[in-house]
């Protein structure tokens, strides 16, 4: 399980729709060969299809796509815009921080939710994580929340 790593985090990105930033968050994921392209598309397809429903809380998206659409390995990334997008929630909008998820099992979803879920449970931490200026700052909010 690779969680918000190095490579998995973009930390002041510009996007210019909500379907750019699922890409750039799919595209991480993708870059740290976690899932494969498809799954980027898969992604967007779903946000198409079914809308917002992975606005789970303000500033906070979770797109992702089915196990069997491209993932070779359970990950996260983060894409931490410098400037919030509308996705077109009624009440979370607009989101500001897209975690990407790619889970090749049910089990590896609920895994890496319940993660995510303690880190972003604590309003702290999610206004930590839409200011943070670095991959160092994230990081820090990480391991200071794991240590507890």
């Amino acid at each position: 399980m690779r969680f918000l790593e190095k490579g998995l985090v973009k930390v002041g990105a510009k996007a210019a729709d909500a379907e750019d930033a699922i890409k750039q968050a799919g595209v991480l994921l993708a870059d740290a060969k976690t899932v494969e392209d498809v799954y980027i598309d898969a992604m967007v397809q779903s946000f198409q299809e079914n809308g917002p429903y992975f606005v789970l809380a303000p500033h906070i998206a979770i797109p992702h796509a089915r196990p069997e659409d491209g993932v070779k390995e359970a990950s996260v990334s983060l894409l931490q815009l410098k400037e919030p997008i509308t996705f077109g929630h009624s009440s979370n909008d607009p989101v500001q921080l897209i975690f990407g998820l790619g889970a090749s099992s049910s089990e590896e979803h609920i895994d890496l939710l319940k993660k995510l879920t303690q880190l972003l449970n604590k309003e702290e931490n999610v206004n930590q994580l839409r200011t943070a200026a670095s991959y160092h700052d994230i990081k820090t909010i990480i391991e200071m929340e794991e240590n507890k």
